[in-house]
């Protein structure tokens, strides 16, 4: 995979600086949390940010600098990426080898960020319970309560290769459809929010169904698939009017844990 580096092709003006800085220290938090529920694949897979945009522009977002681990992330880590692939980036004009970015990055985050205006925020990982559930034919089984808050509502996408090829972002766009989580079939789990709280609910509550998939697998013995009128009731419910508040409370909770005054994420 060769990153993508610097080019002055489009000006570095959209969201406003204080409110960029929002974001970006949502994100940095967004990877630390992820590091600590160890979702991460070294320097591999990516979280990112969509920036809001002018009028008539195309759509900007923030990537992790290449090389970073999540662990370690911080807002200044972040580097802001046109839909094109272009670092963009201001600090990138003067220290390009600084704001280098992983190119199959872009190509999956940035098709979903242009084709859905409501997921700000997309998470990509390579766990290894998520790779295992997306080789497996049959996919996420509805075989446990994390796993029915997806019920009808996830996404697949065939494998093609390590994913630098652009034209697969059609594809990759067609198979999430209105969907808010996908699983990348041979290669990992996808899933995205319009709020920070949100996409880190999402990918919480897929990789949790897909490791107590692995190891109910394991076990060996039958498994207790529920009536299709419950899933669907299950389903129903985790969408509930409450739903938003209690994502909130659960990333306001997750941010406890990656406190750390010896190194804020929000530098």
């Amino acid at each position: 995979m060769q990153p993508t580096q610097a080019s002055g092709s489009l000006s570095d003006k959209q969201t406003p600086p204080g409110a960029e800085q929002r974001i970006r220290e949502q994100l940095a938090a967004l990877y630390r949390v992820a590091a600590h529920f160890r979702m991460t694949d070294m320097i591999d897979t990516h979280i990112t940010a969509r920036l809001t945009g002018l009028p008539g522009e195309a759509p900007t977002f923030l990537i992790n600098r290449y090389g970073v681990l999540f662990h370690e992330m911080r807002a200044s880590d972040l580097v802001k990426i046109d839909h094109l692939g272009n670092v963009i980036d201001q600090r990138a004009h003067t220290e390009p080898t600084l704001f280098r970015v992983n190119a199959a990055g872009f190509t999956i985050h940035s098709a979903i960020h242009a084709a859905r205006d409501d997921l700000h925020f997309v998470i990509h990982t390579h766990t290894a319970a998520g790779t295992a559930v997306s080789a497996q034919e049959h996919g996420l089984l509805p075989i446990s309560q994390h796993a029915l808050k997806f019920y009808g509502k996830l996404g697949y996408h065939d494998y093609e290769g390590i994913a630098l090829e652009l034209g697969e972002r059609e594809r990759l766009v067609r198979d999430l459809g209105s969907c808010k989580a996908m699983i990348l079939r041979n290669h990992g789990l996808l899933a995205g929010g319009a709020t920070v709280a949100q996409a880190f609910h999402e990918i919480y509550f897929l990789e949790r169904a897909c490791q107590a998939q692995i190891q109910a697998l394991a076990g060996g013995s039958a498994l207790r698939i529920p009536p299709r009128e419950v899933c669907e009731l299950t389903a129903s419910q985790f969408d509930g009017e409450d739903s938003a508040e209690i994502a909130e409370m659960a990333w306001r909770a997750a941010l406890r844990l990656i406190d750390d005054p010896q190194c804020d994420y929000r530098n």
